[in-house]
């Protein structure tokens, strides 16, 4: 398919785009948009390409655009030109990147989830903020974690902003997405450790008797792990508060426990 060009506001492709920054419409679609030459390319290094890519006419050239968009054309996918302000409009943006992406979402069953692929598995609950939810992906690639696991009413890792925050994560990790109900027998089908930070019966996070697969659950941001959920876990743990603040920010607190977990099992 040859490259097209798009110059009018109104033109159906830009509506479509631009319904993609709606979560409802991205459901419906099972498609989003991810923005930047830097995500689109650790994209492509993942073995995703995009179905469309969209690119502002007055872009600079780059050898990495011009490689991207002959692996588009090649795999049939759309290449679109149009001008930086109808990709302004498309991503929501005053200074919209030089270039966009429309990906089909892929499966988040649980099904599609490999636990035997790592030792190291991220679990949010309830996570409600879509920076936190990115960042937790970004910790998850940084330590060699299989994915994240996102259980009951959490944030869209689809949505711009988890994408963005994840820095090209949300394309090297599995993701999936269930409730606890379908999630906890899921779990104990086969071997899995979890584990939570917990004030209840809970030891100190370093030297803890961490196991592969471990499965590191983190709970909302605000009101933390239902209780029930943290007397399923196999080991709580405890980390050290020395100043005023009784806890931190749940993203971080993935991060310290994935890394201890990653240095008990050797990593």
């Amino acid at each position: 398919m040859p490259r097209r060009e798009i110059t009018g506001f109104s033109n159906p492709t830009v509506k479509f785009l631009r319904s993609l920054r709606d979560k409802k419409h991205r459901r419906r679609e099972g498609k989003f948009l991810a923005e930047g030459l830097r995500l689109l390319t650790d994209a492509r290094e993942s073995g995703r390409l995009p179905e469309m890519l969209v690119a502002a006419r007055d872009r600079d050239p780059h050898p990495l655009l011009a490689e991207l968009e002959s692996a588009v054309l090649a795999a049939g996918g759309d290449v679109v030109e149009t001008s930086a302000d109808i990709l302004g409009k498309i991503t929501g943006k005053d200074n919209p990147q030089a270039v966009t992406g429309v990906f089909a979402e892929w499966d988040t069953g649980l099904a599609a989830i490999d636990r035997a692929a790592s030792p190291i598995w991220l679990v949010a609950q309830a996570m409600r903020d879509p920076g936190n939810l990115g960042t937790m992906l970004r910790t998850a690639d940084a330590v060699g974690a299989g994915g994240l696991i996102l259980i009951d009413d959490c944030a869209d890792p689809f949505s711009a902003e988890a994408i963005r925050a994840s820095m090209g994560a949300v394309f090297t990790q599995a993701i999936a997405q269930a409730r606890w109900e379908e999630f906890l027998p899921w779990l104990r089908s086969a071997p899995g450790q979890l584990v939570a930070a917990s004030l209840r019966d809970a030891v100190p996070y370093r030297g803890a008797p961490y196991a592969a697969p471990c499965f590191i659950l983190i709970g909302n941001e605000s009101r933390g792990l239902p209780e029930a959920y943290e007397m399923a876990c196999d080991l709580r743990v405890t980390m050290p508060m020395k100043g005023r603040a009784d806890s931190l920010n749940a993203a971080v607190a993935g991060a310290v426990l994935a890394y201890e977990v990653l240095a008990s099992l050797g990593g």
